[in-house]
């Protein structure tokens, strides 16, 4: 690389490409992993923004749909364990919901991986982090998000 004079320094190099996640936790068991995570120190990748919800079933399709169209490369929701949710079955609508999201997605354009459902525990906070890595590197895969003309793999 060379000098530029009129700065007298090297040019920075460019960082690599990190994918935009949201995640959608519910309230009472998987923000708990999500914290219980990052108070045990396990590391996951910074990108992931986590937005707390009531409960995994307040997750509307729309929510999910709107991250993608404004930049998420990857959403991930996660609710209390199937038979465990604190309002009794708000977990068992969140997943016949984003089932029929999913296919929905891929009818608008956009890749279903993108999306992924899942459940924790309030002490889960290993396998929070274990998922979100897992997740980042799935949609690092499939590359940025180009929006509703991308075609799925």
């Amino acid at each position: 690389m060379a000098v530029t004079e009129a700065e007298g320094r090297l040019p920075a190099a460019e960082p690599a490409w990190q994918p935009k996640i949201v995640a959608f936790c519910c309230n009472w068991c998987s923000y708990a992993g999500a914290d219980l995570a990052g108070t045990s120190r396990i590391g996951y990748p910074a990108s992931v923004r986590i937005i707390r919800v009531p409960c995994s079933g307040r997750v509307n399709p729309r929510l999910v749909l709107r991250a993608l169209q404004n930049g998420a490369d990857g959403v991930l929701v996660a609710g209390c364990h199937p038979g465990d949710c604190h309002y009794g079955t708000g977990n068992y609508y969140a997943r016949r919901r984003l089932a029929v999201a999913a296919r929905f997605l891929e009818y608008l354009g956009f890749a279903a991986e993108r999306l992924h459902v899942t459940w924790f525990s309030g002490s889960e906070g290993p396998q929070f982090a274990e998922t979100i890595a897992r997740l980042t590197e799935r949609v690092t895969a499939l590359g940025p998000n180009r929006g509703p003309k991308e075609v799925s793999r």
